[in-house]
Order: structure tokens, then sequence, then C-alpha cells
């Protein structure tokens, strides 16, 4: 009468599983406003800084780019130094959420969904 409530323990383990990862997931966003990335461009003349979660915090421009002249180029290094840094804060992202997923043991499709491995 009772044999198709075993799986109830499953589905608790599941529940507690879920809800440890959602914690584990509001703490790592929290972390990761705390995480600096640098982009570069122009061999380093131009440094964007930017959080984990793609933010950009500073820029730091060499005073040699300041000339007048130059603004076209000054605005496509700036360009490129804040997508460089978006794009090293995207990947910092995808770690800090592997490095979240790898201690939990779900079935592998939920993994992948999640950004596990």
């Amino acid at each position: 009468m009772f044999g198709g409530l075993k799986g109830l323990g499953d589905i608790k383990g599941m529940m507690a599983q879920a809800q440890e990862m959602q914690q584990k997931a509001a703490e790592m966003q929290e972390a990761l406003d705390h995480i600096e990335v640098e982009g570069t461009s122009g061999g380093g003349m131009i440094r964007a800084t930017a959080t984990a979660k793609g933010t950009l915090k500073a820029m730091s421009i060499d005073p040699s780019l300041a000339n007048g002249e130059e603004i076209g180029v000054l605005e496509d290094l700036i360009v490129a130094a804040v997508a460089d840094a978006q794009e090293k804060a995207a990947i910092r992202q995808q770690e800090e959420m592997s490095k979240l997923m790898g201690g939990m043991d779900l079935p592998p499709g939920l993994q992948g969904m999640m950004g596990g491995q």
C-alpha cells in the first residue's frame, strides 16, 4: 500500500540539496561583487577594472594618449579595454559557478543547466 512512498526520502534529499544550492548561489552572487578583474588594451596603456559581474569600477588612461589628435584611437582602446574586462568577468563568473556546482551531487543534466561540469 505504501510502496509508492519509498521515493519520498529521495525527494526530501533533493529538496535539501536545492535549498543548499540556492543559498550557495546567493552567497556567490554577493562574492562576485567583490571580485575584480582588469582588462587592458594598447599594451596596457588603457586599463579597465570591473567586478566579476561585469560592472565597470575604474578606468586608467596613460597620459600620453590624451593628445587631441588621437581621440579616435583613444576611444577605440577604451572600448577594447572594457570589452576585455567584461570577457574576463564572464570567465571568472563561470569559474565561480563551477566551484559552486562542483560540490553538489546533482544529476548530470541538471549540472549542465546550472553551469557545472
